[in-house]
């Protein structure tokens, strides 16, 4: 499929419905051979499964995909496609395998690798989740000297920029960002920064005023967060250790999404607590009970707040969800 489709083309694949002796070779005909270009050789005995999900849009492909241990193998009859885009291989569990240009690689789980589409090579997936990216060849040569030359060698996971590419990938598919035709751009071009920066060999990113960098740590950032909020002693200072960053420049990157550190964090405090308010529960626990929570130290603070935010006392949240019963 081509990088340069206008629109987001979306393509799924499941055997979960399929018959048994079906389910081979529908995915190598219809999934494998026709829209990925490759073909496929299973590596187990076990009744064969696969789900994956393959999305395009101009300058950009991704495909997720988690089953039964197989080889892909792009060869020469394959790359007549004209395909000349980097593929971006993340091995997300388990282990992989990749061969191209004479060189055989193991990947660990969680680390990655560039490949060329233009040339031949086998991916042996051997089980967990896999996800690959392919970029246009010219957007990366634009970014990164020699790009060819960067293929087959293995990043790791700990990577600062890697890091922030997958922190930012998954902001971008948990809010379906490439649906949106007024943010496709951007997104792309982020993407592409980020993917360059991962391939290459580049200083530490540090506190980086680059657009593409700005954006990924401010999704790390949203994610750190989100893990976190319960957590009465999260603070700008914990955060940003957690992050390598300065509490300054977390500040920074909260402030250029018109919120901040604070009221972020209290927002997503007081949700749950109007969640869990609004939950009938036959032994419901005390409001000074979701308030700590939640992360809340100090019930009447966390009262005022809530009071603030939703227009009502959390007394009278939780009578409303018991009446509605």
């Amino acid at each position: 499929m081509s990088t340069n489709a206008a629109d987001l083309v979306s393509h799924r694949f499941s055997t979960r419905e399929l018959p048994g002796p079906m389910r081979l070779p529908l995915w190598r005909e219809s999934f494998v051979r026709g829209i990925v270009h490759a073909d496929i050789e299973p590596l187990s005995s076990a009744p064969f499964q696969a789900e994956a999900r393959l999305q395009a849009i101009q300058g950009l492909r991704s495909l997720a995909l988690k089953g039964s241990a197989m080889r892909f193998k792009r060869l020469q009859p394959n790359i007549t496609d004209g395909d000349d885009s980097i593929g971006f291989i993340v091995c997300s569990r388990s282990r992989s395998q990749l061969a191209q240009r004479g060189q055989d690689v193991e990947l660990r789980g969680g680390d990655a690798i560039a490949i060329l589409h233009s040339e031949p090579a086998i991916v042996t997936y051997v089980d967990g989740l896999l996800l690959g990216l392919a970029v246009p060849r010219d957007a990366l040569a634009q970014r990164v000297t020699d790009v060819e030359g960067l293929a087959m060698r293995p990043i790791s996971r700990r990577t600062e920029a890697f890091r922030l590419l997958m922190a930012y990938l998954r902001s971008v598919f948990k809010q379906r960002a490439l649906a949106a035709p007024k943010l496709r751009g951007t997104v792309v071009a982020h993407i592409h920064d980020l993917v360059a920066l991962s391939i290459g060999e580049y200083a530490p990113l540090g506190e980086s005023g680059a657009s593409a960098v700005v954006a990924a740590r401010h999704s790390a950032v949203l994610a750190y967060i989100a893990a976190h909020f319960q957590d009465p002693g999260l603070s700008v200072q914990a955060a940003a250790r957690g992050q390598g960053i300065s509490p300054r420049y977390l500040q920074r990157l909260m402030a250029s999404s018109g919120s901040s550190f604070t009221g972020h964090v209290n927002e997503l405090r007081l949700q749950q607590a109007f969640k869990l308010l609004s939950e009938f529960k036959a032994g419901p626990q005390r409001i000074s009970d979701i308030a700590l929570e939640v992360g809340f130290s100090d019930v009447s603070h966390f009262n005022r707040l809530f009071r603030a935010r939703f227009g009502d006392s959390p007394s009278g949240v939780r009578a409303a969800g018991r009446n509605s019963i």
